[in-house]
């Protein structure tokens, strides 16, 4: 079972191969905010908490996840690599244009 550690790295391939970029997220004042904002080239925002198999949500975790889907943003829990290539596939962000090189990369 992959730790959290190693799901957050596939995570980010993933969302580099996208052509986006997933920021590690950290607020001293508001605990319980989610692991990673990405920035998607097409403008779309997404938070997501990133979890291993087994792994739980903290109920500031819960109450932040409320909080931005009342505000409509774009929020996920991810649990492991299949979900995240799921949520990538649904994105459908993978068919801009890049280099061969950046497509055909090894996952971490």
């Amino acid at each position: 079972m992959p730790r959290e550690s190693e799901i957050e790295k596939y995570f980010v391939w993933t969302v580099e191969r996208m052509g986006g970029t997933a920021y590690k997220f950290r607020s001293p004042n508001h605990r319980g905010v989610s692991d990673r904002v990405v920035c998607l080239p097409d403008g779309t925002v997404w938070f997501v908490e990133l979890k291993a198999s087994g792994g739980r949500l903290s109920p500031l975790q819960v109450l932040f996840a409320t909080r931005m889907k009342v505000l409509k943003q774009n929020y996920t829990t991810l649990w492991s690599r299949t979900e995240i290539d799921a949520w990538a596939s649904r994105l459908d962000h993978t068919r801009t244009t890049r280099s061969r090189s950046s497509t055909s990369a090894t996952a971490p």
